[in-house]
């Protein structure tokens, strides 16, 4: 009776052995690495390299936010036809502004005799001299824009 039990106790033990090593094969399926402790050892390596990386693409990711603030991303243009002499809507005003607000208001008037540029500078996303209503609708635009690098 006893090496009945036995042989029982041992037919168990090698079914649980060879699911066991059914397991391990699966976990270091695709891997050179024969026991378990190479397998989760090269795992570890390879998430300190993706941290390690992770953290140079932030401090990239910062420098470039922080140049675009000071690139002109936030542009307004408006078309418009100032005489009733001329047509097709050949002036405009341009305001071309950072991620700041600063920047500039270029305006451009177009009549049969000639054309005329007139710039205004703008800080903060506001003029120091009066501005007509085509080069305040242009900044209101440029304004309206999403900041460049900001955060969505």
């Amino acid at each position: 009776m006893a090496i009945i039990v036995l042989l029982l106790a041992i037919l168990l033990l090698a079914r649980r052995t060879s699911r066991l090593r059914g397991r391990l094969a699966s976990l270091t399926q695709g891997s050179d690495a024969q026991s378990l402790e190479a397998v989760l050892g090269s795992h570890l390596e390879r998430v300190r390299q993706v941290v390690s990386d992770v953290g140079r693409v932030e401090a990239r990711t910062a420098i470039i936010e922080r140049d675009m603030l000071g690139s002109f991303g936030r542009v307004g243009l408006v078309r418009f036809n100032p005489f009733e002499d001329t047509g097709g809507n050949q002036s405009f005003a341009l305001a071309l502004l950072d991620g700041r607000g600063d920047g500039f208001v270029v305006s451009s008037l177009h009549a049969r005799a000639g054309t005329r540029v007139y710039a205004k500078a703008i800080a903060k996303g506001a003029s120091e001299t009066a501005l007509s209503s085509e080069e305040a609708e242009a900044l209101r635009v440029a304004l309206a824009r999403p900041v460049p690098g900001a955060p969505g």
